[in-house]
């Protein structure tokens, strides 16, 4: 597919080359290199990814007790809401927290759906009944949405290109200890405290950590890269500025010039949706989120219950997530290599066919011990896929877009997330090869879309867009 510059995009050359004398935000950037400053915001944004993580898996592990709280049998239409209500919740949030990043600033949409997402967690853990209840994992799932779109938009905006991916994909390594962390609290939790009370416990405990995550992120600055782009020169200069001190090296002298004004007063989802230039790339972003999410948490979700349906005790299946939790992180930190080494494009596709492949190893589980093996290998390929995807997605659309299409991507992977149990309930139901042949079709559809977006970032600077 041939690429042409876009209205919302500068030329390579205009970022690497400005004028004598001026500067741009990314040409600072590269020379700041990286350093404490985007180590410690790896961490502020890794530790809020983990708590999201937390958060999207909780609702697995409390059900049961939830169920014994409310008089819910298992399998009725409000359990299964409840499995499902964080991410219709996301599904929204997503999209419209993008959107309000794009257009009010990456920092106060960075503070306030981590403060929505602490409030509406403590009430899901007071919910007097499951209305409450389900009414506040709908929330949840809105407000963190909006966290997942907004950290990767602002951690790729604050990093040089050199190291760029890498550190992409360090951040979507944090999911994996926020699964080790619910998992391990759940198991912790399960046979020492009453259900009845351990579920509101397990709630109450996995909103928690955003406090925390509420105020390390106070003092972080908002993107340059966005400030520039709304004509606001001196708070960008004072942003970079920041970064300088915490990397004790010094800003390079110059004017910090702002990209051409644009005919486009402000982001809007059409000039994604609809722009000749961007609406292919989004489209195809967009199937591959969707696959991958169908797979993932078509696998995932469900593998517990299939489990002990199996045979295998509630401790041993909390066990055994933490152990594929922990299979996760060699896959994270692969991907982190490859993505420099090869690109990003050869490494989706290899995670992603690998995924394919993998998910067929659970026809060969007759024990225990082999779906754990099954299990993380293919968490292994899976998370590789996930990090590598979004190092992948932030660097192939402009600046005033950016969050606004993160969101987007993420609506359609939450679209694959509600339609997985469906084809995970085949796995319930003793259908493994059909339900097997879904996730892995889901997989070598998605690895096909990203060769077809054919453009490689590796090492290229970030399309920084016109102002808005």
């Amino acid at each position: 597919m041939t690429e042409r510059p876009t209205r919302l995009q500068l030329p390579d050359a205009a970022v690497a080359a400005p004028a004598p004398g001026t500067l741009t935000v990314g040409g600072v950037l590269d020379h700041l290199d990286v350093g404490p400053f985007q180590v410690r915001l790896l961490i502020i944004c890794g530790l809020t990814f983990a708590a999201d993580a937390m958060e999207v898996l909780l609702m697995g592990f409390a059900l049961p007790g939830v169920n014994a709280s409310f008089n819910l049998p298992p399998g009725t239409l409000g359990a299964n809401m409840l499995l499902s209500a964080t991410f219709a919740g996301m599904l929204l949030g997503a999209p419209y927290w993008g959107r309000q990043a794009d257009r009010q600033g990456r920092r106060p949409v960075f503070l306030l759906t981590v403060l929505l997402g602490v409030l509406f967690g403590v009430v899901g853990a007071l919910a007097p009944n499951v209305e409450v209840l389900l009414l506040a994992r709908f929330l949840t799932g809105f407000a963190i949405g909006g966290t997942m779109a907004v950290d990767y938009a602002l951690m790729a905006e604050f990093m040089p290109r050199r190291l760029r991916g890498r550190f992409l994909v360090l951040v979507e390594a944090f999911w994996a200890l926020g699964t080790l962390g619910i998992a391990g609290l759940a198991y912790l939790l399960a046979g020492r405290v009453d259900p009845e009370l351990g579920w509101r416990l397990l709630v109450l405990i996995a909103a928690l950590p955003g406090v925390v995550g509420l105020l390390v992120r106070m003092g972080v600055p908002d993107s340059p890269r966005w400030l520039i782009g709304r004509g606001r020169v001196e708070e960008a200069r004072a942003a970079l500025t920041r970064v300088a001190r915490l990397n004790r090296r010094t800003l390079p002298p110059g004017t910090l010039v702002a990209p051409p004004p644009s005919p486009v007063r402000a982001p809007r989802w059409s000039a994604l949706l609809l722009s000749p230039y961007l609406r292919d790339r989004m489209a195809l972003l967009a199937v591959t989120w969707f696959g991958m999410s169908l797979g993932y948490y078509g696998i995932f979700s469900w593998l517990p219950a299939y489990l002990r349906t199996h045979g295998v005790d509630l401790g041993e299946t909390y066990r055994l997530t933490m152990v594929v939790a922990l299979a996760q992180l060699p896959g994270y930190l692969l991907a982190s290599l490859l993505i420099e080494w090869v690109g990003r494009r050869l490494t989706l596709v290899a995670f992603m066919l690998a995924s394919a492949a993998g998910a067929y190893l659970f026809l060969l589980s007759g024990s225990a011990q082999w779906a754990l093996i099954a299990s993380g290998l293919l968490a292994f390929s899976l998370l590789g896929t996930w990090g590598a995807l979004y190092a992948y997605a932030p660097e192939l659309f402009p600046t005033p877009l950016r969050a606004s299409a993160i969101g987007l991507l993420s609506a359609s992977a939450r679209l694959g997330s509600l339609v997985s149990p469906a084809a995970g309930a085949l796995l319930l139901a003793g259908d493994l090869p059909q339900a097997l042949t879904v996730f892995a079709a889901s997989f070598i559809i998605s690895a096909g879309c990203i060769w077809g977006i054919g453009l490689e970032t590796r090492g290229k600077p970030l399309p920084e867009g016109e102002r808005g």
